[in-house]
């Protein structure tokens, strides 16, 4: 995509996922995942040279400091990706992130091996992760699945799940539960908390 079109999606995309963007402008100035992913789309590019590593790193360094997101630069993000309220997220080398994915604050996409090998989570496309939520290692988020706020995942979740606690308990979503902006406490089974 052209990269004044890719800007305006991720704007529209950003309007779609936030009640409170009030307009493209101020979207634009102020939001700081999307500062995040925009700085990520030309470090994944430098990335993918390899004389341009180490600048690709500092880069997102820069933007580590500048917005509370880290995202390695070797990381692969799909289209309408969408950080809200990013302080704290977390995405390692390895992750691979795909379609219309919504992340919250303090979401970590982490590793669990220190060898050097594809260590990080795969997400599919339509998926949600809660504010707070851990998903570490290797597995597999499928499509249209959700992760509740301060969830621990170390396993795969199936398409149209739902995965919630610590550690993470996975059960199919409901028909209700695939409607947008469901509210997050209808995902909690409180017979799973007596």
């Amino acid at each position: 995509m052209a990269l004044l079109a890719t800007l305006r999606e991720d704007l529209r995309n950003a309007r779609a996922h936030d009640p409170a963007a009030r307009g493209d402008v101020e979207n634009a100035l102020v939001y700081s995942g999307l500062h995040a992913i925009w700085a990520h789309r030309l470090a994944h590019r430098m990335w993918a040279r390899p004389a341009l590593r180490g600048p690709a790193r500092i880069l997102m360094q820069a933007v580590r400091a500048f917005t509370g997101i880290e995202i390695h630069p070797g990381a692969t993000i799909g289209r309408r990706f969408f950080i809200d309220h990013g302080m704290g997220v977390v995405i390692g080398e390895t992750a691979e992130i795909g379609d219309d994915v919504m992340l919250y604050h303090g979401v970590t996409l982490g590793g669990r091996t220190l060898q050097q090998v594809k260590r990080h989570p795969t997400i599919g496309n339509r998926v949600t992760i809660g504010a707070g939520a851990k998903v570490l290692g290797p597995l597999t988020i499928g499509d249209d699945s959700a992760v509740g706020a301060n969830a621990v995942v170390t396993r795969d979740v199936p398409a149209e799940s739902i995965a919630t606690g610590i550690p993470a308990v996975v059960r199919q979503r409901s028909a209700k539960e695939r409607e947008q902006a469901v509210d997050p406490t209808s995902y909690i089974d409180p017979a799973m908390y007596i």
